[in-house]
């Protein structure tokens, strides 16, 4: 369960295993199509645009560190995540090939800011016999005369992307120690802040000034702090196009009221239990159902739920109301990455939202970030259930909305004995006030 990074460094020394993640990638074409024994992959990067309505230049954005980063920097150019995974290339108007009989890996990046033309792509591509795999979404040049397979390759990426090797984990590692960082300058600055623009301000500022971009996942970010108990972040940074994503909530004053230490240390106790179960080969199903009981027995204890056992309670799904999303997801590339393999049609509203799907498997990261909230369009349509109102004391209730949710999210790593915390982010409640008051 260690969270030490000592490792970083000397990985991080090594290339990217660009052709490492192709070859799992062709392995994975061949177990599915047995009769491949020849083609090429043929990926294409991102684009580079002018802005809209000007001749101005300025999509060529690379991450603050690069050297290259010499364009406009109010542009932001996102690579290609198919493409970066077999390339390791943040380059825009760049394309590859990787010949699955010779494992030979060949990389095409423009002489110019100017998008290859037909010309620029090698005479073998346009004559070639051999099935070209493609992603169709991201195909510009045609290829009439040679055979090409539209059907595998995205869904190969995906699946082989949600098995991280160690490379890609000490990614995640470094870019959870800066989201770390910047989550505690949000609590050192949130008793002097007045609107949660400062706190974007705050948290952008500590991840760029140590070479990452960021994401706050949320889209407004400018609501005033005025008579608000807690607040809720839900941010990470990305170091080399891999994400962190971090959801702590502390309180607005530097010390949580009743209401919110109580919801709090529920949350907490979800975690720390959903934690505990995570290992090799556990359904993530089942452990959703577990954030679930240990909130259902919470809720109970406080008197916000009645009449009823756990069971009862969490068959008549009652508990959605105040923990209406799903456990977690895949981290990597993306916030919310490939390979989860959800079911957002299934009827089973407490299932209907869970982005992983079944078995834990060795070298997945994951997010583990159970809630509850007290959101009124939320639960408003329960108290107007009888199913559901009858668990549901509304007098209690009242005295929690102003709580408004709390959420705590970590990212982990499946390994062959459980899982290793990558964030570092402090949790406990006597760690945040101390750090909010400056103690």
């Amino acid at each position: 369960m260690s969270t030490t990074m000592s490792t970083t460094p000397s990985i991080l020394s090594t290339k990217y295993p660009a052709k490492a993640h192709c070859e799992a990638v062709a392995n994975y074409i061949r177990r599915l199509r047995p009769d491949v024994t020849d083609g090429l992959i043929y990926l294409e990067s991102g684009k580079s645009t002018l802005f809209e309505d000007c001749d101005q230049e300025g999509i060529l954005i690379l991450p603050p560190s690069s050297s290259s980063n010499k364009k406009n920097p109010t542009a932001t150019f996102r690579q290609r995540r198919p493409f970066f995974y077999l390339t390791g290339c943040s380059l825009p108007d760049s394309y590859l090939t990787y010949s699955l009989p010779t494992k030979s890996l060949t990389l095409y990046i423009p002489a110019s800011t100017h998008p290859p033309s037909s010309d620029q792509l090698p005479s073998s591509l346009s004559s070639s016999s051999k099935t070209l795999f493609v992603i169709p979404t991201q195909l510009s040049h045609p290829f009439p005369s040679v055979p090409i397979d539209t059907t595998i390759l995205h869904t190969a990426i995906s699946e082989c992307r949600a098995l991280k090797d160690p490379y890609e984990v000490a990614l995640i590692k470094n870019a959870n120690a800066i989201t770390a960082s910047a989550h505690h300058a949000c609590m050192r600055a949130i008793k002097s802040a007045k609107n949660e623009r400062e706190l974007l301000a705050t948290f952008t500022s500590t991840c760029i000034s140590s070479g990452a971009p960021t994401t706050l996942h949320y889209i407004h970010n400018n609501a005033s702090l005025s008579g608000k108990q807690n607040l809720l972040l839900d941010a990470g940074a990305e170091v080399r196009e891999y994400a962190s994503d971090v959801t702590r909530t502390f309180p607005v004053s530097g010390k949580f009221g009743k209401e919110s230490r109580g919801i709090y240390d529920i949350v907490l106790g979800m975690q720390k239990t959903c934690l505990a179960a995570c290992a090799p080969g556990k359904s993530w199903d089942d452990i959703h159902v577990l954030a679930h009981k240990v909130a259902i027995e919470g809720l109970l204890d406080l008197g916000i739920l009645k009449d009823g056992s756990v069971d009862e309670i969490l068959e008549s799904r009652t508990s959605c109301a105040f923990f209406p999303h799903g456990l977690g997801h895949y981290l990597g590339m993306d916030t919310h990455d490939t390979g989860g393999n959800p079911n957002y049609e299934d009827e089973d509203k407490m299932f209907c939202y869970l982005r992983k799907r079944g078995p834990l498997p060795v070298g997945a990261v994951i997010t583990v970030e159970p809630g509850i909230y007290f959101c009124e369009f939320i639960i408003k349509p329960y108290l107007n259930d009888p199913k559901h109102a009858r668990f549901i004391d509304e007098g209690v209730l009242e005295r929690y909305w102003d709580v408004g949710g709390v959420r705590i999210e970590d990212n982990i790593l499946i390994t062959e004995d459980g899982y290793e915390n990558l964030t570092t982010a402090v949790k406990e409640v006597e760690d945040m006030e101390r750090i909010i008051n400056g103690e």
